[in-house]
């Protein structure tokens, strides 16, 4: 299973109405944090009512608390957008 399948799984628990897991990888290659192969760099684009009445601090924490194994992984960068049910 590929990190970004991982990402999608995990997630999952969220329940989300949309999720975008996207590897961006490619755009940091010879940054700090990449390694041949990629996976690497991530964006998550994420709306759910789990994130209703949260600030968007907790909505990132939450995201980061559920992925933490891919961090320690090699996970190296994450670009959150976490929006409540009835954001846009």
């Amino acid at each position: 299973m590929s990190r970004q399948d991982r990402i999608r799984s995990l997630l999952s628990s969220l329940e989300p109405i949309a999720l975008e897991v996207i590897d961006e990888s490619h755009q940091h290659h010879g940054h700090s944090g990449w390694r041949e192969g990629g996976e690497t760099h991530y964006r998550v684009i994420i709306r759910a009512a789990a994130f209703d009445g949260l600030s968007r601090v907790e909505r990132h924490r939450r995201v980061n608390a559920l992925l933490a194994a891919e961090f320690e992984s090699g996970l190296h960068a994450l670009a959150v957008v976490a929006r409540a049910s009835a954001e846009p």
